[in-house]
Formats: C-alpha cells, structure tokens, sequence
C-alpha cells in the first residue's frame, strides 16, 4: 500500500502554500530526515523533510503550483513490493481539492481542530524515528519535552500540537462565538461594478504573502477596539550616544542603528510598564515574561515582522547583530516561523522615508504597535527661550481591550525618558 505525503503546515495559521521546488523525482529513494521539496508560506520558503523512507513512486503536485491546500496529498512513496511505474506529470488540479478522508488514512479519522492544521507527511516510520509534525517539534523543543515520553493522538499515532499542549499543561485556543452579521466581511465588487472601465489597468496579481495581509490587516482594523497615542521626542542625546557607541564598537564591524536603540528602549519600557506588554485572549488579559520586539522589515511583495527575542535582556551589540542577520533572512525569505510569529509589541519605522508621523495597524496578537517617524531639526521652547532640536514623533496604537489610555501613556513617558537620556538605559 502506497504511503501518502501531505502538504504541511509550517504554522499554527497556514492553511495553504505554494509548492515552489521539488527535490525529488519519481524513482528517488529518500530516507526518513531527507529534504524532498520547497513550500512557500504567506512569510518563507521552508524546506519539507520526509517522515519515512521508501521510493518516490508519484508526484502529485506539479512545481509552482499555487494554493495548495494543507493535508492535501502531493506525492506518495511506493510500499512494501509496490512496483513504481514510469514518472507521469504532477496534476495541475489537485491543489485546489480538500484532501479526502480515505487519503488520511484506512480509518478516516476525523478532521483535526483547535489549531492542529499540522503537517502529516505520512505514517510512523519502521525506522523508529518518531512521527511527530513540524510544529509538534518547534513546540516540543521550546517547551524542553522529550517527544519519546509523549503519545500522539494524530493519525497513525503522530504526534501533534495539542498532545504538546496537554504534556506541557497548555491550553488550546478554541474558536469563539460564530461571526455576526456586523463581523461579516462585505463582499468586494469588482473595479467594473464601481464604474472603472475595463483595460485601462495593469493587475498585478496577489501572492500567499499579500493575500495573507489583506486578510489579517481587515480583520484586525475591523475587530480590534484601537486608538492612536503620539508624542514628541528630542533625539540629540540618542544620536550622541550612537556615535559615541558605534566608536568603541568599530573594532568588532558591529554598527548600532536609531532603530537599534529604540526597539532597545522599547523592550526597557515595556518592563517597567507591564501591562502594555499584553495580549488580549478570551480568557483574560495574558502579561508577557518578556519583551519580544517584533520590528516591521518591507520585503518584495510585503511586509514581515521578525522578532528580537527577550530584548530587555541584550545589549545593543547584541540587538544591532540579530537585527542585521534577520532583516537580511527575512528579505530572502528564509525566516523559520518562530523568527517572525509571536512577539509582543512590535516597532514600524518609515523615518527614512521622511514620514513625519502615522498610526499602524495592530498586529494580533500584539497589544500595541509604535510607528517611528523622521527625526529633523524643530523649533523648541525651552521655559521662555526659543532653541532648536532635533525631534521625532512617535504613535503608539493601543488594543483598548488591554490598554487604555492612563497605561499608553505612561508607557509613552518612560519610552521618552530613555530616548531622551540614554544612560538609563544602563540603569
């Protein structure tokens, strides 16, 4: 009996991708570890193990192919005396079709839930590699559990992400109440419908990433209670301080930025204002442990949002060099999603683009975005004396489910505290 290979997913949101290069070809012998193809994601390309060994005995998929939906079969190992025919060419159909029960396996289980949309590549291999998901590995790792003590509830005994949950005492997210009318997103007509005369555009058509942004950017404008916090800040202290920096570090080749600095004097405030480092959930309001910055980085095609981890803990050397090598990864799409999912505030700074000020949109599950603008040379008083300075405005847009505007705002002075004096950030 052939052993399917299904399309997985490489994050608790994917729901489809684009199988962008296979590795294989029909014939191949592949062992249990080996990279077998390319999946793009709305975010990166990640390459695809296989979970058991055997020979590639069809391929499914053809390369290139968009949409594919999550568990939907792309290719097959022959079984046990199954003889491999000649190579016939990937169907361009099969993407667009949800996988069938019986192509799961002979049982059909049923379809998972709770956030288990996880990969299941194929069956618990006889090499004795444990069949565990992508995700069910990242979770395991993180949450330091041996996958060997954890029985898997996942077809054919796979283990998943919810058997994680229950080992590490975490509790799912479940869907809440269905959408009412006022939540329903209204249809969008067509450039024709609205009077726009056909052949006088060039459509550019979107990708995973930009339909992915479209759809979480409306959901969130939409559904999150927001409101936009600015306030002036003098940089001249902060610019002194970098040249001051960047010079004892010129031996090391390691050069601070203005960005380094505020998401440094971002994660600082955020530890002394607790609470506008929190999420809403249904449950309550969760206080994060640390300050996961996650800083938006303009890409071909988008925007993503890769995440210096417990930034209260580095140091500005520290920060400047993992910022460098995430920007550069995130460009070439090749971030793994827990580079760029999660975090806990995030940063956005088109002050090299000579923005002045503008307001973001929240990125769930996130309690706040700061926007950056330009700093440049303003006019300020001082008591009753005219001087000039150089300044920056800055907007924080706020979940109103978890900060009101009191806990923005002190958040605000103590990020303007340290931008002003960067010596506390020494304290």
């Amino acid at each position: 009996m052939s052993i399917d290979i299904l399309m997985p997913a490489l994050s608790p949101t994917m729901e489809e991708g684009v199988l962008a290069k296979w590795h294989v070809a029909v014939g191949d012998t592949v062992k249990a570890g080996d990279v077998i193809a390319e999946i793009e994601t709305d975010k990166a390309t990640m390459e695809v193990e296989a979970v058991d060994e055997g020979v590639i005995s069809a391929l499914l998929v053809a390369a290139g192919t968009e949409g594919v939906k999550v568990n939907t079969v792309i290719a097959q190992l022959a079984g046990d005396g199954e003889r491999v025919s000649a190579p016939q060419p990937p169907s361009p159909d099969a993407p667009g079709l949800p996988p069938k029960g019986d192509d799961l396996n002979a049982s059909n289980p049923p379809p998972l839930g709770e956030g288990d949309r996880e990969a299941v590549e194929g069956v618990r291999p006889s090499s004795g590699r444990i069949a565990a998901s992508p995700l069910a590995r990242r979770l395991a790792r993180a949450a330091g559990l041996d996958l060997a003590t954890i029985s898997g509830s996942g077809p054919h005994g796979r283990i998943i992400k919810r058997d994680i949950d229950a080992q590490a005492g975490r509790r799912p997210v479940t869907a809440q109440a269905a959408p009412t009318q006022a939540s329903t997103p209204r249809q969008v007509q067509s450039l024709e419908e609205m009077g726009i005369a056909p052949g006088s555009y060039d459509l550019i058509p979107l990708d995973g990433m930009g339909k992915t942004i479209a759809r979480r950017m409306t959901e969130s404008f939409r559904d999150i209670p927001h409101f936009p916090l600015s306030i002036d800040l003098e940089l001249d202290a902060l610019l002194n301080a970098r040249t001051r920096i960047n010079a004892g570090l010129e031996a090391s080749g390691v050069k601070v930025s203005v960005n380094d600095l505020i998401i440094r004097c971002a994660a600082l405030a955020l530890k002394r204002v607790p609470m506008a480092n929190a999420s809403y959930t249904p449950q309550g309001i969760a206080v994060h442990h640390h300050a996961d910055i996650a800083v938006a980085v303009a890409i071909d095609g988008g925007l993503i949002t890769p995440i210096i981890r417990a930034a209260e803990t580095k140091g500005l050397a520290q920060i400047a060099t993992e910022m460098k090598d995430l920007a550069a990864r995130a460009r070439a799409r090749k971030l793994k999603p827990e580079e760029f999912q999660g975090g806990t505030f995030s940063i956005s700074n088109l002050g090299m683009f000579g923005i002045k000020s503008f307001a973001s949109i929240i990125n769930e599950p996130q309690g706040a975005i700061l926007s950056v603008g330009a700093g440049e040379k303003r006019a300020v008083v001082r008591g009753d004396r005219l001087g000039i300075a150089t300044v920056m405005t800055v907007t924080m847009t706020c979940d109103h489910r978890v900060l009101n505007g009191t806990i923005g705002a002190q958040w605000l002075n103590d990020f303007k505290a340290l931008v002003e004096d960067p010596l506390m950030m020494l304290a």
